[in-house]
């Protein structure tokens, strides 16, 4: 089986590329590129994302043909993808960082800034936070609710169909952490800093 990250040049991605290689070890080929047939031929792709929602829109839209192929991948040939942070964040119709950006669309909903309450709450949001999985997914197989997940974000995921949530956490508000639609899943979360938790999750994506 293929496994390809996709490295569109969306800022550090080697935690993703070492936590992958350490759960793949020698179950699948591991890929990480930009090539638009290595990416159309792989059985699943992995979608990082650091920075603003605007700089990855435009990273990705910078590389020519590539949003077509990822749309491709998912959308027509309904292949398995897991977005990681605010490659979750790109599955949106529109994001509100910076500026108002389309997103992919994959998921109806948009990206707004964590309601931080008058300063209340910090933002970004950044280190270990509890996770409340509200639906059953293979992707946390054997993961035990409110475990510790690492986080960094400020802007949240706000899909227009509850029923697409796996999973929330409590910052300031019930942030959306886990979304599954189909052949989609994503998390806002990092599972590749958030120690056998994480690497377990990456284990069932890969296993799916």
């Amino acid at each position: 089986m293929n496994v390809t990250i996709v490295d569109y040049n969306s800022g550090n991605i080697s935690s993703v590329i070492n936590s992958f290689r350490e759960v793949a070890k020698d179950k699948v080929n591991l890929a990480v590129t930009s090539d638009l047939n290595k990416i159309k031929s792989s059985d699943k792709l992995v979608l990082p994302g650091q920075g603003s929602f605007k700089s990855c829109i435009d990273a990705l839209t910078k590389i020519d043909g590539l949003t077509d192929a990822l749309n491709e991948f998912v959308m027509i040939n309904k292949k398995t993808l897991l977005g990681i942070c605010v490659g979750l964040q790109m599955f949106a119709d529109m994001g509100y960082e910076e500026t108002e950006t389309k997103g992919l669309g994959w998921i109806s909903g948009k990206v707004s800034k964590i309601d931080n309450q008058n300063g209340k709450y910090k933002l970004p949001h950044i280190g270990w936070n509890q996770i409340n999985i509200v639906k059953d997914s293979k992707i946390f197989r054997n993961i035990e609710n409110n475990s510790h997940m690492y986080f960094v974000h400020s802007y949240e995921f706000i899909p227009e169909d509850k029923n697409m949530i796996l999973a929330t956490t409590d910052y300031s508000s019930n942030i959306v952490c886990s979304v599954e639609k189909e052949n989609i899943f994503g998390t806002q979360f990092h599972p590749e800093k958030s120690d056998k938790a994480g690497l377990k999750i990456i284990d069932n994506f890969i296993n799916l």
